[in-house]
């Protein structure tokens, strides 16, 4: 909708998570560098953890989207609080292997045909666990035994652990001394500070063809930054909603007053999601780039560098895309009252 009003070529703030759209602030470069040493290793596991919505399947995915040229299989396990068998049937499933009705010593059986076979063909074999934080230490130490399957010295599978901020505190466990062992690089993202984000911001309007249509006062900048505490998912949603604005305005520059009744509305159609209020901004120094945002994969094996399923990314924040939905319509019968009443002119 005001893609066409600012020239715009896509939609710059979409929440399905895209690496094209990969901006590293300071926190999402170092993270990067930990993930790609893990994956020069071939072995163990590394750990990405950070709150929701500060840009960790979104990392992966982009890294893996670097990977395009090697022969690599992944897939996603999407955790709830699964107990240690049925991560095994959950794990087996990702890779789409036999597992319902099947003992425990079957699956195992048949993920170590799976992983040796691969290995065989000389492909690698990434799990990658989302949610991480919502599995018991029994299940984690079940992952740690799949990372003892190997050949020839080998190890058959390598795992990519992402969780919000309390899986650090699980990885501390006394049972998971030997798991902690087999971690090969770990980090925690942080949300993006002031001038991040508004990096982070420009970034991705320039990405889609943006000439200063809207222009963003420096001051807005500050209050969307306050807003959305500089968490990425929530700056998207902000920032695609004050577009929105800035259209049924008819808008060319937005300033701290369009940014406070964004928000405001914000607030008022979605109270449970404690946004916060913005404030009058202070005097700041001149920004420097840098930032990302997330992603996440598909639930069934792929071959890194051909299409991947969207299945996951519908999953990523459902109920945010309803709450938003359900805003736009809102939006939407407004801008119909608007051209009938210009068209009656």
């Amino acid at each position: 909708m005001y893609e066409s009003f600012y020239k715009l070529s896509a939609k710059p703030f979409q929440l399905s998570p895209d690496p094209k759209f990969f901006f590293g602030s300071r926190g999402h470069k170092r993270a990067m560098s930990y993930l790609r040493y893990g994956l020069t290793q071939g072995e163990g596991f590394i750990v990405i953890t950070g709150g929701v919505g500060t840009g960790k399947t979104t990392l992966v995915r982009t890294l893996f989207s670097e990977l395009s040229k090697e022969n690599i299989i992944a897939a996603q396990l999407v955790t709830t609080h699964l107990q240690a068998d049925d991560t095994l049937r959950m794990v087996a499933a990702s890779f789409g292997l036999a597992h319902e009705g099947a003992s425990k010593a079957s699956i195992l059986k048949n993920l170590e045909i799976f992983l040796t076979a691969r290995a065989r063909e000389g492909k690698r074999v990434l799990l990658v666990v989302d949610e991480a934080q919502n599995l018991p230490v029994e299940s984690l130490e079940e992952l740690r035994m799949l990372s003892n399957f190997e050949t020839g010295g080998r190890s058959l599978l390598q795992s990519f652990l992402l969780g919000q901020n309390e899986f650090r505190n699980t990885m501390q466990s006394a049972s998971l001394e030997q798991m902690r062992q087999r971690v090969i690089a770990a980090y925690h993202l942080d949300p993006l500070d002031a001038e991040e984000t508004k990096a982070y911001i420009e970034h991705r309007l320039q990405l889609v063809g943006w000439d200063n249509n809207p222009e963003i006062s420096r001051a807005a900048h500050q209050l969307i930054f306050e807003a959305t505490a500089g968490v990425p998912r929530r700056i998207n949603t902000f920032c695609d909603r004050l577009l929105l604005f800035g259209y049924l305005e008819e808008l060319t520059v937005l300033d701290e007053s369009h940014v406070n009744e964004v928000a405001k509305e914000l607030n008022q159609e979605a109270p449970g999601a404690k946004q916060a209020k913005p404030k009058r901004p202070e005097k700041q120094a001149p920004a420097s780039p840098e930032l990302p945002e997330l992603v996440e994969l598909p639930s069934t094996p792929i071959h890194v560098g051909l299409e991947q399923s969207r299945e996951s990314e519908q999953l990523e924040g459902v109920n945010m895309r309803v709450s938003i939905l359900e805003e736009r319509i809102d939006i939407l019968e407004r801008a119909l009252r608007r051209f009938l009443e210009s068209s009656r002119r």
